[in-house]
């Protein structure tokens, strides 16, 4: 038998007693609650599968919204730089694997030299080398196993940056109508202040009232006039942050005022259990954790020794036409094993840190899960109580304005002060703004609680 025959059994004797070394992962333990304790009580709008037809967005059936949100994808920066990390992932995977292949090298010189004495003279050479570390014990495998899940956890943190982009996107949204909302209210507010300084000036003029009547009625109008002109503040803010949101210049963008939607789509919760797959953040977590499981594999492996198999096949010889031929060829082949002997504690130390590192993962991964339980949670009691506080405020609204329109002719007919119409007045902004508020907190909460559910994302989508 020849030695290159001996040396093919003996390495195939190897790759077959190959083992990896370190825990095979597995995913931590989490004992999610049957159900939601705030969803008592509370009834999503239908469809029930609102979520699952397509981009989440669309549920609010909003064409501007629904142009706005597609442009997340192609120029939110946050997004793109995700997506760049994505791919910086990926690549480190590709050079993880090439470590389970052989590397060959090809060679070629020419030296001239003499003895002493003696006359000047050429050497060309030319040949191949290679050479190949056998993954023995699975430091490699255990390192392309760390990569993949690092580069599923770059994935899910795209997921996740695209996923809050479009959350915040659609919450600016329905707060720049909400912003359009109650400058129309206050428009209305101050056409019908103006009315009633024009009936105070005229009953003023007839001796009916006092001087002091169309001074209030003077400094009410004047009050909401400044704040017409204060709400453009927060829209402009509103309208600057869309555009970076979608990756446009603030001056370069504009949105059109339009009514506020009365209506609020919501979605159901669905098992706590579901978080675990539906959402982004918690499955970079849990993929952390499955990173940091193997580099305790490529830790423990340095305690055994490396194999390489590594041969040459060199030609030399003096002249360049005759130099590929058998005397002047030189080759090797051959195994070398290499282990380190003493190391101070190096490898001891490197083994702890990847088991530290690898615990500090699972507490991690549970404290997101547990903070994505709160903030379901969270959401849907905000979107229970107001939807009854919504109610109480539209009959509030209703019996201002009857109030409102009840004291206005009773001063009209001089049977109370013209405070009495400014209390009233007052009392009606006030309830239609409280009203406003409610509505704009409603249609946020449920962005929020779409987004906290993933947003129709599944961890399935991790490649």
């Amino acid at each position: 038998m020849t030695a290159a025959c001996r040396l093919s059994i003996v390495l195939a004797t190897a790759l077959t007693a190959a083992c990896a070394v370190g825990p095979n992962y597995k995913r931590p333990s989490f004992e999610t609650t049957p159900a939601f304790k705030e969803e008592a009580g509370w009834k999503p709008t239908e469809p029930a599968d609102a979520v699952d037809r397509g981009p989440w967005w669309k549920i609010f059936n909003d064409a501007i919204l629904d142009a706005l949100e597609q442009k997340i994808d192609i120029s939110n920066q946050n997004v793109k730089a995700a997506a760049a990390a994505v791919d910086q992932a990926r690549a480190l995977v590709s050079q993880a694997k090439s470590e389970f292949f052989p590397s060959i090298g090809a060679n070629a010189g020419r030296t001239r030299g003499s003895t002493r004495g003696g006359p000047t003279s050429n050497a060309d050479s030319a040949g191949l080398t290679a050479s190949w570390s056998l993954d023995l014990w699975g430091q490699t495998r255990r390192t392309v196993e760390a990569d993949i899940a690092s580069a599923q956890a770059s994935a899910a943190a795209l997921a996740l940056t695209r996923l809050t982009a479009q959350g915040d996107l659609a919450t600016d949204y329905f707060e720049l109508r909400a912003q359009d909302q109650l400058q129309r209210l206050l428009d209305d507010t101050v056409v019908a202040q103006e009315k009633s300084l024009k009936i105070t000036e005229s009953r003023y003029r007839y001796g009916v009232a006092a001087k002091a009547d169309v001074v209030s009625a003077q400094a009410q109008l004047l009050s909401s006039q400044a704040l017409q002109v204060n709400a453009q503040i927060q829209r402009g803010v509103l309208e600057h942050a869309i555009a970076v949101l979608i990756g446009e210049q603030p001056a370069a963008f504009s949105l059109e005022p339009m009514p506020m939607r009365a209506d609020v789509p919501t979605v159901p919760p669905g098992l706590p259990s579901t978080l675990l797959e539906r959402r982004p953040d918690v499955a970079q977590a849990e993929r952390k954790v499955a990173a940091a499981s193997a580099q305790i594999g490529v830790a423990v492996s340095a305690y055994f020794p490396s194999l390489t198999l590594s041969g040459s096949d060199q030609y030399t010889g003096p002249t360049l036409s005759k130099l590929i031929s058998v005397p002047n060829r030189i080759w090797s082949v051959g195994p070398s094993l290499a282990g380190t002997l003493f190391d101070a504690g190096l490898r001891h130390a490197e083994v702890k840190q990847a088991r530290a590192a690898y615990e500090g993962s699972v507490d991690a991964y549970r404290q997101t899960v547990l903070a994505s339980l709160q903030q379901v949670e969270d959401e849907i009691v905000t979107l229970r109580v107001l939807e009854k506080q919504a109610v109480i405020e539209e009959d509030a609204v209703k019996a201002a304005r009857e109030a409102e329109a009840l004291t206005l002719n009773q001063y009209k007919a001089g049977t109370v002060p013209y405070s009495s119409v400014i209390t009233a007045q007052t009392t009606t902004l006030s309830s239609q703004q409280t009203a406003l508020t409610v509505l704009s907190n409603r249609l946020q909460a449920s962005v929020a609680l779409i987004e906290a559910l993933g947003g129709g994302w599944n961890a399935s989508q991790l490649r």
